[in-house]
């Protein structure tokens, strides 16, 4: 895994260096810094859209008693989209943009979600009590 991250955090500076002086001799100086700023204001602007609708769709899901996972997965999604589009380049920006476009965010939230393992009890006691440990509410009462 670490040769993995070393290598992408030496390529993608190289890839977006790169893309900006190629623009930069098209367009020139001026309007390339101005793009550059331009899709970080766009970006986050849209981010603070798309991470409104996502916290009040995970407020939904637990005010009916449901876990929002995919909500919360698709949080992680957009701190990565705001981190990518707050990067100068152009590269960061579209795969920022990608994660901001819903349809993108959930299906790659669900094929990370269906990676997932999740282990734990079930049915709502504690590992290792037994069905005598367990006093049920309705049927306890106080005796003095």
């Amino acid at each position: 895994m670490f040769p993995f991250v070393a290598i992408l955090f030496l390529i993608v500076p190289l890839v977006e260096i790169y893309l900006l002086i190629q623009v930069g001799q098209v367009i020139g100086a001026g309007w390339t810094i101005l793009a550059v700023v331009a899709t970080a204001v766009i970006g986050v602007w849209l981010l603070r859209l798309q991470g409104l609708s996502t916290l009040m769709r995970a407020r939904q899901k637990l005010d009916s008693n449901e876990l929002p996972a995919q909500e919360m997965l698709e949080g992680v999604g957009l701190i990565i989209a705001g981190a990518l589009l707050l990067t100068p380049g152009f590269c960061t920006d579209a795969i920022g943009f990608l994660l901001l476009f819903p349809p993108t965010r959930q299906w790659l939230t669900g094929r990370l979600a269906a990676r997932m393992i999740v282990t734990g009890p079930v049915g709502g006691r504690p590992p290792g009590t037994r069905d005598q440990d367990v006093i049920d509410g309705v049927k306890y009462r106080r005796e003095d």
